[in-house]
């Protein structure tokens, strides 16, 4: 009968040994934001705050929202998952470039000839000069293009964010090019939010 209550108490020592399972690791910031990222479905583009080309980037922002094709834009607010707001500008600002070249050459030519008598001698002296100036002033205009937007959620957390700028680009103007930008951004960041964690 001692036998089996030693082997008993034996099993409940080794029990009572093991520790607890540990609780998992609180998610990360980075783990949440990709989770609400990959939630959302439909976008609505609220008024940009900036310069007089705000609003013309805002546009050209949901132009390129919707060719990439992965949120739906919506214009009815309460239907919207998740909002982009933010402020977008476009300078036109003046570029001044000014160089001067001076070009100088002089040449001198001096003599003196006297006789026995100091009141023959004579002298001879020629000086000449040449000066020449050279000055180029080039003015170029150029467009500089900024926005800097962040997607918030319904429940008011911004759950990604980025600010993009542009000169412009061959074939395109500043601000298609900063709308392009930002889209680019959006895809790449919710393609790597997919790729790491998967829609479940």
């Amino acid at each position: 009968m001692i036998g089996p209550l030693i082997v008993m108490f034996a099993l409940l020592q080794s029990e009572s040994a093991i520790p607890p399972s540990a609780e998992p690791p609180a998610p990360s910031i980075e783990e949440i934001n990709d989770k609400a990222l990959l939630q959302v479905r439909r976008i609505y583009v609220d008024r940009f705050t900036g310069g007089e080309a705000a609003e013309q980037i805002r546009d050209m922002i949901i132009a390129s929202l919707m060719s990439a094709r992965i949120y739906l834009i919506t214009e009815n607010i309460d239907r919207a998952d998740a909002i982009l707001k933010g402020s977008a500008e476009d300078l036109v600002y003046v570029d001044t470039f000014q160089s001067s070249d001076r070009l100088d050459a002089r040449v001198s030519f001096g003599g003196t000839s006297g006789a026995a008598r100091v009141s023959e001698r004579s002298s001879r002296h020629m000086s000449a000069g040449a000066g020449q100036d050279e000055s180029s002033r080039i003015v170029e205009r150029k467009h500089e293009a900024t926005a800097s937007v962040r997607l918030v959620n319904k429940d008011g957390d911004v759950i990604w964010s980025t600010t993009q700028e542009s000169r412009g680009g061959k074939f395109r103007g500043a601000s298609a090019d900063v709308a392009d930008k930002v889209t680019r951004q959006l895809v790449d960041d919710y393609g790597k939010a997919r790729r790491m964690r998967p829609i479940p």
